[in-house]
């Protein structure tokens, strides 16, 4: 499979591309920087044929627009993408103490983000097969589950959330599979060193969904990292 992984250099999205290298896949790793270094770095030298990084910032469309252009010129096609980079700000900040801007920041990257990416690339992605959006939710966007904390992320995954269920319906005839994950509370520098969850065994898990190798219900559109369903 041809994978696009945004926020590959750190945290869930290197270990997602550690897992899908590792089962003979190649990514298209998405970093904000022009060059990538530390662990992913590594990475390449172990993979060199199978890990292809561009810099591709969610919140700016032309580095998407060129990263499709690129793809279209070398006629290669998308069977997955997978919307992992994201934000969490004002953890814990009362709505009375919100700055509005994190608001708005956690929006164009949580939400305008991955609408930008799938825009760009769902045009390079054939019907059929193995063919997947995922967009790395949160159990914070459930809205049955909603616990009046952590305005920006909350709500913004609650919309991503949104958008994966419409997306599931726009590409059903095509055969495309759309979720929302959560990928558990894992230590990433996100999660926070108490974060009981592993994330390589969470990507591993989603590698799996990629893979048909986890019994979905096919209604089902906000899941966790296992295949479960998450209360909507």
């Amino acid at each position: 499979m041809n994978i696009v992984i945004t926020g590959a250099n750190r945290g869930l999205g290197y270990e997602l591309t550690l897992a899908a290298v590792q089962r003979g896949h190649k990514v298209i790793a998405g970093i904000r920087s022009p060059q990538c270094d530390g662990k992913l770095l590594e990475l390449i030298s172990r993979f060199p044929s199978q890990i292809e990084t561009v810099q591709l910032d969610v919140c700016r469309q032309e580095t998407i627009t060129r990263l499709a252009e690129k793809l279209v010129a070398e006629r290669q096609t998308v069977d997955a993408v997978i919307n992992n980079a994201g934000i969490l700000l004002s953890r814990g900040v009362a709505i009375e103490e919100m700055p509005m801007e994190d608001v708005v920041r956690s929006f164009e990257i949580n939400l305008f983000g991955p609408m930008m990416v799938v825009k760009h690339l769902l045009p390079l992605m054939p019907n059929g097969g193995l063919r997947a959006v995922i967009n790395i939710s949160s159990e914070a966007g459930s809205l049955s589950n909603a616990y009046g904390g952590d305005y920006p992320y909350a709500i913004s995954k609650t919309a991503i959330n949104m958008f994966s269920k419409q997306l599931k319906k726009y590409v059903k005839d095509r055969g495309i599979r759309v979720y929302a994950i959560h990928p558990g509370w894992i230590k990433t520098d996100m999660g926070g060193e108490k974060a009981p969850g592993d994330p390589a065994e969470s990507a591993g898990s989603i590698i799996d969904v990629l893979e048909l190798k986890k019994e979905i219900d096919p209604e089902a559109f906000f899941i966790n990292y296992k295949g479960e369903p998450m209360p909507i």
